[in-house]
């Protein structure tokens, strides 16, 4: 694993006592609402390995419940994080998991909205607060969300990476990472793409235009954008806006 800079060993500012107990499942956490892309209303947790072992006395359950709740890393709510979230009526439960798993420290987040709509996701704490998304709906992708991070599900067809590339290249944004995952030839796809650049709102309609893309998750937990954007099926008609989607119109 190559760090960046110092600050990827070190860690970032935070909450003890651990940057990878606590800073990098505050991140998981942070980013699995990112993916949700909507308040919770129900978060199922998952500890693995050096997790399951030592979660509660390092904090690692209310680091990554305070990421659920969108808290950065050095927020002082963090060690209030699951009476918090109870109190705004989130239900969240805790288990160790079985199985394999992909590092130590894993945890498993599924969320569920109050609308119904769910996410899942496997991170890992690979150190100095530092994460990778290995799994997000079955699909395996990498996603370490140190830049702003477009998740994009899609169907598998020809032609379709070129054009979200394409429409990338048009917004003048450079791609620092992608990852793509299928769960069979023609079937569902996932695209993950690190972005050196803001996801504007132009961006997200320009990508809009793919008529093979399903919905499209943004990802940026270095401040305090998030949005998704959900977009209609050829057979449907424009779905309601809800808070944090986006028609290709606007």
């Amino acid at each position: 694993m190559r760090f960046k800079d110092v600050f990827s060993i070190i860690g970032p500012a935070m909450v003890g006592p651990s940057s990878s107990h606590t800073a990098g499942a505050a991140r998981i956490g942070r980013s699995a609402r990112h993916l949700l892309g909507a308040p919770p209303a129900k978060a199922d947790v998952a500890f693995y390995g050096s997790f399951a072992a030592t979660y509660a006395g390092h904090g690692t359950d209310v680091a990554i419940i305070g990421g659920i709740l969108d808290f950065l890393t050095d927020d002082p709510r963090i060690p209030d994080a699951i009476r918090l979230a109870e109190e705004i009526g989130i239900e969240v439960n805790f288990r160790e998991g079985r199985g394999l798993y992909p590092h130590p420290n894993t945890a498993r987040v599924k969320l569920v909205s109050a609308a119904g709509e769910s996410i899942e996701a496997v991170g890992i704490s690979i150190g100095g607060g530092n994460i990778e998304i290995v799994e997000i709906n079955g699909f395996r992708v990498k996603m370490t969300a140190i830049y702003p991070t477009l998740v994009l599900f899609h169907a598998d067809l020809p032609g379709v990476i070129a054009d979200i590339t394409g429409e990338l290249k048009e917004e003048h944004s450079n791609i620092g990472y992608m990852s793509v995952d299928r769960k069979s030839r023609s079937g569902d796809a996932l695209t993950v793409i690190e972005l050196d650049t803001e996801i504007t709102t132009d961006m997200l309609n320009q990508l809009g235009k793919v008529h093979a893309i399903q919905s499209i998750r943004v990802v940026d937990i270095t401040d305090k954008f998030s949005m998704v954007k959900k977009l209609q099926s050829p057979e449907e008609g424009p779905k309601g806006a809800e808070e944090n989607e986006v028609s290709p119109s606007e």
